[in-house]
């Protein structure tokens, strides 16, 4: 998968484990990640959980015939962060033919949550 020139490279995601289990991806919180009031931009929050679990979908599909794409994504942001790095772990609540659905907790550095999430992904035929 090339990630050039796409929102996860801007964002400065790095996919660390992608797993049957699930995918750990890191995100610094730095001038790219934050809003004007300083702290970590909640979309940077919901663009890095949408990112671990679209990577997980995809380690789970036939990848020659189909794509996976965000179908719906929810987020509770927790605590602010104003510098460092955030860790998304994101982990498969259902896998179906059609669609699956991710579990996403990112913490920081401490392991304090910062943010939970719930995506589902739809699997669809390439065209």
């Amino acid at each position: 998968m090339d990630i050039t020139n796409t929102m996860i490279e801007t964002l400065g995601i790095e996919v660390k484990e992608v797993s049957d289990q699930g995918v750990i991806a890191v995100m610094p919180v730095d001038e790219r990640t934050r809003q004007p009031f300083g702290i970590l931009h909640g979309g940077a929050s919901v663009a890095l959980a949408e990112t671990a679990a679209s990577i997980g979908a995809f380690h789970f599909i036939d990848q020659d015939t189909e794509i996976c794409v965000g179908l719906e994504i929810n987020a509770n942001h927790i605590r602010s962060k104003k510098d460092g790095f955030v860790t998304a772990h994101a982990v498969p609540f259902h896998k179906g033919k059609s669609t699956m659905v991710w579990d996403i907790k990112i913490t920081d550095e401490e392991g304090q949550l910062i943010c939970i999430s719930r995506c589902t992904m739809a699997v669809i035929k390439k065209k």
